[in-house]
């Protein structure tokens, strides 16, 4: 999958300074439809689909169904309960999301059998240990690394434990944009 980092960046206005904010507050209205002040998850994918425009990004639902998970986990039920994104959560819900598409994106570099899931053949292959070194720096055994991240234990790594892991590794693909390249 090839992605316009510098699109996917533009599309996603999570930065703390007024022309985003402006983007994002433009971006929130046109999500949320009925004006309510809250979107569900089908309003979020909606939005992504029809607001953001983005192919890749709408795609990859299980990075879309995590952010927003993720964010409902750390900032709490909010006013209308954990079902809800609250405009208060919009922007560390994009923020996430473009970290979560980020590995979504390695995820499915490292998934061979393009199941969505990882297999313990794929992860320890010899060219994924040199890509997953470039993004992580060395790992010393990488078949305890595996099952590390298989905390289920089920034998095979799902997206949702490839992401505790690469947050916990702060994970960084290599040929993405990040906010700092792109204020360079």
């Amino acid at each position: 999958m090839s992605v316009d980092w510098e699109e996917l960046n533009a599309k996603l206005p999570y930065q703390k300074n007024e022309e985003e904010k402006a983007q994002r507050s433009e971006l929130w209205t046109s999500i949320d439809v009925n004006g309510n002040g809250y979107l569900s998850l089908a309003e979020v994918s909606r939005g992504i689909r029809d607001v953001i425009n983005m192919d890749e990004l709408f795609d990859a639902t299980p990075a879309i169904n995590r952010s927003f998970f993720y964010c409902k986990g750390i900032s709490g039920a909010g006013h209308h309960g954990p079902d809800y994104l609250e405009r208060s959560e919009f922007r560390v819900f994009l923020q996430t999301l473009r970290l979560f598409f980020e590995f979504f994106h390695a995820f499915e570099m490292v998934d061979a059998e393009n199941d969505r899931r990882i297999s313990r053949e794929e992860f320890t292959a010899p060219e994924v240990r040199e890509t997953i070194e470039k993004w992580i720096g060395g790992v010393e055994d990488i078949e305890a690394e595996f099952d590390s991240i298989d905390v289920n234990g089920g034998g095979q790594i799902l997206f949702s434990e490839f992401v505790d892991w690469a947050l916990s590794k702060d994970l960084d693909i290599e040929g993405d944009i990040d906010e700092a390249e792109a204020d360079e």
